[in-house]
């Protein structure tokens, strides 16, 4: 037994000793490994901020020849996309968005495959300040990054479109309703011969009124100013200059609460106009003829006046003579203006048009012979109007605002890791503090800035033209083209620039290194 133990101990010691020296050989080749792996990662770190792109994400157009080809086209596009979008046509401003989106997305996808073509033509550059930061963060998803800018400009683009649009709307009712309501009551009747006594009566018993006047509206004979403005002027209801007589002038500015103006010197005539009218008619130097009476063109002011539609104070503009002047001249139509004690209510103003429809035959004139007017009842259908076709655009703006920057400001947020990691190799490699703030900040200014700037030069081209397409002298002062770009700009970057601060904010205390 002893004779074949001692073979099986022998081989059994054999057998383990041999099980061990390969252990142990396997344990050495695996601790070299593991060391050389260590001092490999280590290497591989400075290599990822240095060189790591070619392990990135690759960029989706390879060929310069293709990438400059897209961008080109891309440009071509966007400027006939915002063109067709400017027509008033459906179908054509769909085809114009078709267009934008196409630009949108040739755009950004070579723009984002441009960007190692031109760091690597130019190495000094890629080396010189925080450009190898944010190179860096522009290589490491050249994919992904050029479609995430193209979505989030489009819907910037939109949400600019959306609020753009209903200010115009919300701009168109507002400058119409204080051109033609600009007195508590008016009523125009046309011809000198119809009786406004009915109306009278009524207001009588039913209208508190505080003051009142009954006046009649004049054609000079002449087409002077007519001619002269040309295709500025759009007039449908006056074969002559529209004239009014200074009295009831002086009457109609009471009542509107204007400041007194002087009355027009001997041989002159005030023009009281719209807006858009006072330079071209500042610029007149002719004889006005009002009847047989010759008159040089005076003083010109442009409130709110009635001067929108054809039974009212003019079409855009109206001369103002001297009461002797107006004697002899045809009348237009008579008129009556009101300032009331208290708003008049949709039951009065219903009962007023009701007379209305009462004296005139809408076979014989459909356009009709009474034009009545109330503040409140327009102030009211400016409100409903606004309820329902501004409130749901402002709302889909402020949705569509708000998820875009919201993906953006998360797709930063999300790598807070990855950016920590880096910044506390670049402070072992010696950058200080400030560097690092001024990459990061630089950095986030690039990310922000890239979707909103299309947005921006698409939209706000597409608003002016809205802004421009309703009648001259509507969208002055506050609903003005540019004061409404620069209002829809200003709450866009207003919500843009909250949401970015509180990113950077957050970004900068978690990521940099104390």
């Amino acid at each position: 037994m002893a004779m074949f133990a001692q073979p099986y101990h022998f081989a059994l010691e054999f057998s383990l000793t041999a099980f061990g020296r390969t252990a142990l050989y396997f344990a050495l080749i695996y601790l070299f490994a593991l060391g050389r792996n260590r001092r490999r990662i280590r290497k591989m770190k400075i290599y990822d901020l240095i060189y790591f792109e070619r392990q990135n994400e690759g960029a989706v157009l390879h060929i310069g020849a293709v990438r400059r080809l897209v961008f080109g086209a891309s440009l071509i596009l966007g400027v006939a996309g915002t063109c067709l979008l400017m027509r008033r046509n459906l179908y054509i401003a769909l085809a114009g968005a078709l267009c934008a989106i196409l630009a949108l997305f040739g755009f950004f996808i070579s723009f984002a495959s441009g960007v190692p073509a031109f760091f690597d033509r130019r190495p000094a550059r890629k080396y010189q300040g925080q450009n190898l930061f944010i190179f860096r963060s522009l290589t490491a998803k050249l994919a992904s990054m050029g479609v995430l800018m193209a979505v989030l400009s489009i819907v910037f683009t939109a949400t600019l479109i959306s609020e753009g649009s209903s200010s115009v709307i919300y701009g168109i009712m507002k400058g119409r309703t204080a051109e033609a309501a600009c007195f508590d009551l008016y009523i125009g009747i046309e011809g000198d011969e119809q009786d406004i006594g009915p109306y009278l009566a009524y207001i009588g018993k039913n209208i508190p009124v505080e003051r009142e006047r009954q006046y009649s509206v004049y054609l000079s004979g002449s087409r002077r100013i007519q001619e002269y403005l040309g295709d500025m002027y759009y007039n449908y209801s006056y074969d002559s200059d529209p004239v009014l007589c200074w009295s009831d002038y002086a009457a109609l500015r009471t009542l509107a609460g204007y400041p007194e103006v002087e009355p027009p010197r001997p041989g002159q005539a005030l023009i009281h106009c719209m807006t858009y009218l006072k330079e071209p008619l500042r610029n007149y130097q002719g004889t006005l003829f009002v009847g047989q009476t010759a008159l040089t063109p005076g003083d010109i002011y442009t409130e709110h006046l009635s001067q929108s539609y054809g039974m009212v104070n003019g079409r855009g503009y109206i001369l103002v003579v001297p009461d002797e002047a107006a004697e002899d001249l045809p009348v237009h139509h008579i008129a009556y203006a009101a300032k009331t004690a208290r708003p008049v209510t949709p039951a009065q103003y219903d009962a007023l048009t009701d007379l209305a429809r009462a004296e005139q035959d809408p076979q014989e004139n459909p356009s009709g012979y009474v034009f009545v007017i109330s503040k409140a009842y327009k102030e009211a259908e400016v409100a409903a109007q606004a309820l329902m076709g501004c409130f749901p655009l402002y709302y889909l703006a402020l949705a569509l605002m708000m998820t875009a920057v919201t993906i953006l400001t998360i797709q930063q947020l999300s790598e807070t890791d990855h950016y920590r990691q880096q910044f506390a190799l670049l402070r072992k490699l010696g950058m200080d503090r400030r560097e690092m703030v001024l990459a990061l900040g630089r950095q986030f200014a690039l990310y922000y800035t890239l979707p909103a700037v299309p947005a921006v030069l698409i939209a706000g081209s597409f608003i002016v033209h809205l802004a421009m397409m309703p009648e001259p002298g509507v969208m002055v002062g506050w609903n003005s083209p540019a004061v409404i770009v620069m209002i829809s700009l200003g709450a866009f970057f207003l919500i843009y620039g909250v949401y970015i601060l509180l990113a950077y904010t957050s970004l900068r205390r978690n990521v940099l290194p104390k």
